[in-house]
């Protein structure tokens, strides 16, 4: 469960921004595909788990 808790507030971004964090383009770039990544990889989780409950 608690894997679950980093998960959705990491992916959370409706939070607010850390003023000490570093302002670089290049981080928000790769925070914004790791977002990516991880939705997709919840997608086809989800996906493969239906696919075996109805088949």
């Amino acid at each position: 469960m608690e894997v679950l808790k980093k998960i959705f507030a990491y992916i959370n971004i409706f939070k607010k921004r850390d003023p000490d964090a570093p302002d670089s383009v290049n981080l928000r770039l790769m925070h914004g595909i790791n977002r990516i990544s991880i939705f997709m990889f919840l997608g086809a989780l989800i996906f493969l788990l239906l696919k075996a409950l109805l088949s």
